[in-house]
């Protein structure tokens, strides 16, 4: 069984985030980086299914700067056997098709029974990557994936999925096939020193971006801390029947909730 999983850079989520001089992203020149939350439970259901089929290979892919090879280094050190880098200095101008476009043709001829993705990016949150991939590479898809049965792995999958309002269904997929993974799925494992020793020796294989003319799908105009603003009003002038009368009265007119 061979399985690519998605794997993304992004701020720490400690850092101080200052908005870049142009206005369309944050300044990454000094902040810290860590891997995608969900995506780091991806690569962690990956290696549980491969350890369950008992053979298989499991490949980490990322998009993104040379800093981003840090993300595959982590990856390799917790088990993963191979590694793919797509080299792009300005990832995030790209649009989620834009950036599923370019990760469809680099993987494609892997012929994945599995590609695994965090459900959504901890900066942009668009959730859209995994699906359209999914569309690109003609197979079947399934998101908010929760949890995946390891007991029968002969040409299908059976998992569950998040609905809404606390809804959840059990359902099975024929391979190939592309899940979308949720946060808190299972425990993610640590590198070990052998793993981390072990890494160094591991294929990281860099590829060039393919040389297409993508469409302006969409664009970020500006991105910016969100204001804050107070607004205080004395009600009843002293009087506090009167002041209860015109607080009923604006949750009734105002904010309709009454």
């Amino acid at each position: 069984m061979k399985i690519i999983v998605l794997m993304k850079q992004v701020a720490n989520k400690d850092a101080v985030l200052r908005i870049g001089r142009d206005e369309k992203w944050i300044d990454e020149s000094d902040i810290a980086h860590q891997t995608n939350e969900s995506d780091g439970y991806a690569l962690e259901e990956a290696l549980r299914l491969k350890e369950a089929k008992g053979e298989g290979e499991v490949i980490v892919c990322t998009l993104g700067a040379q800093s981003a090879k840090s993300v595959l280094k982590d990856a390799l050190a917790r088990g993963a056997d191979r590694a793919i880098h797509i080299i792009n200095e300005n990832e995030n101008r790209l649009s989620p098709y834009q950036i599923a476009e370019t990760i469809a043709d680099a993987i494609r001829d892997e012929n994945a029974d599995l590609v695994f993705t965090g459900l959504q990016s901890d900066d942009a949150s668009y959730g859209q990557t995994g699906v359209i991939l999914a569309e690109l590479l003609g197979i079947p898809h399934a998101t908010i994936v929760i949890e995946v049965d390891h007991s029968n792995l002969d040409g299908n999958l059976r998992l569950k999925r998040e609905l809404e309002s606390g809804w959840y269904q059990w359902f099975s997929y024929q391979l190939p096939a592309l899940l979308t993974i949720q946060s808190g799925i299972s425990q993610i494992r640590y590198a070990s020193l052998k793993g981390i020793m072990a890494a160094k020796k591991k294929e990281i294989r860099e590829v060039a971006p393919s040389a297409k003319s993508f469409g302006a799908a969409q664009h970020i105009e500006k991105v910016y801390l969100p204001l804050k603003s107070k607004q205080t009003q004395m009600l009843g002038d002293g009087d506090a029947k009167r002041g209860a009368v015109e607080l009923v009265e604006k949750l009734r007119t105002e904010v309709r909730v009454i």
